[in-house]
């Protein structure tokens, strides 16, 4: 059996290179989506085929994108970066960074959101299969204020909580720093990091993983464990082995899974930028949840499961490779225009409110305000693009 199973593996990897090298468009970053968009055994993927994707954390794939660096997705040096998924938005001084060094050679990003996703508080306590927290008790559980089970749950249970986390930098960890933030911001800042957005210090018994698979099977080895990930990890239906969460405490057996309809319904309605200065920002395109409502978040939510939020795509408004620039229209146009909704259900992903795929569709494909923001615009990318 081992033995089969290593030459499966081995198959399997020798799979993939073939695919990396063979693609016409590639990217990395978060891997929160990584089995949305490079499928399963089981389940499709949502990228084109002549499509590759490494899933090496948002802040990688933002680095690989923003400097162009292969290596910091996995690639040979030299290979160019199309694009990079990431659950962490921009921050204004990425994109002035990226708009000070490339933007006279290689013209302007686009960032939009892909779908809507739950963060899952995965867990594992023999004996325990109805696991429902507060926003208050998440806040004690991740700074490590509470630390048995017994305390968590108000019983005489003294097994230490193992909190497992990731490490370097995710965007699967800023949408749950965001849902902290609003509720214990002296314990929890916004950060993709971990270690930084944690005010007090990780016990030497936490464990730190670099993947959301990796996340998945650190909890699922060890008992007294708890983590959090992306849905399509985890069975988003069964409390046995993700917590019910809401943001206030409420009765027992009350509080929601993170199932698809109530990811849907906390993620509400996202509307897009509604101004020309609006539409040609990339930061005003991904809508955040948190308590910087000066800084654009809305509200945390309290209809529906709470920690949620957008994982995004990264590309370029211009390509020097004119096949790159027709791929990604192509896919943006199936993505937005709903002919990838069932495979975005069957991951336990959200798409995007109608409207709000139809502005992107409008302003990145077809012109439609005459803001001359579309990918591969020929008056804008005279002269530019990403190599």
């Amino acid at each position: 059996m081992f033995k089969r199973t290593m030459i499966a593996a081995s198959l399997a990897v020798a799979a993939l290179t073939s695919a990396h090298a063979m693609a016409a468009v590639v990217g990395g970053g978060a891997t929160l989506p990584e089995n949305l968009y490079n499928g399963t055994s089981t389940l499709p993927r949502l990228l084109p085929t002549d499509f590759s994707y490494t899933g090496v954390g948002s802040g990688a794939g933002k680095t690989a994108f923003l400097t162009n660096a292969a290596a910091s997705i996995g690639q040979p040096a030299g290979t160019p970066v199309d694009f990079a998924g990431s659950d962490s938005a921009l921050t204004a001084a990425e994109l002035t960074n990226y708009t000070n060094a490339n933007g006279a050679t290689f013209g302007k990003l686009i960032q939009v959101p892909s779908v809507g996703t739950a963060v899952t508080i995965a867990y594992k306590r023999a004996g325990v299969t109805t696991l429902q927290l507060s926003a208050a008790q998440l806040c004690g559980v991740f700074s490590g204020d509470i630390t048995t089970w017994g305390t968590l749950l108000g019983t005489a249970d003294n097994t230490p909580i193992k909190v497992i986390y990731r490490s370097g930098s995710s965007g699967t960890t800023e949408l749950l720093a965001r849902f902290l933030n609003d509720s214990c911001p002296t314990k929890f800042g916004v950060s993709g990091t971990f270690t930084t957005a944690n005010i007090g210090v990780e016990p030497a018994t936490w464990q730190a993983v670099a993947t959301s698979a990796d996340m998945v099977t650190a909890v699922n080895a060890t008992d007294g464990t708890i983590g959090y990930v992306s849905p399509d990890y985890v069975n988003v239906n069964s409390n046995a082995v993700v917590a019910r969460v809401s943001k206030a405490a409420v009765a027992a057996g009350t509080a929601p899974l993170p199932t698809l309809a109530n990811a849907r319904t906390a993620l509400g309605t996202a509307t897009a930028p509604a101004t020309a200065a609006d539409r040609a920002n990339p930061l005003k395109w991904v809508p955040t949840f948190g308590s910087n409502a000066a800084g654009g978040d809305k509200p945390v939510p309290t209809a529906g499961y709470p920690i949620v939020g957008y994982t995004n795509f990264l590309v370029g408004q211009c390509y020097t490779t004119a096949a790159d620039a027709a791929s990604i229209r192509s896919f943006f146009n199936d993505l937005y225009t709903g002919a990838k909704a069932v495979t975005i259900a069957q991951h336990s992903f959200v798409s995007l409110p109608t409207a709000f795929a139809a502005e992107i569709k409008k302003t990145f494909l077809d012109n439609g305000y005459s803001d001359g923001l579309d990918i591969a615009n020929v008056s804008v990318c005279n002269g530019l693009g990403r190599p």
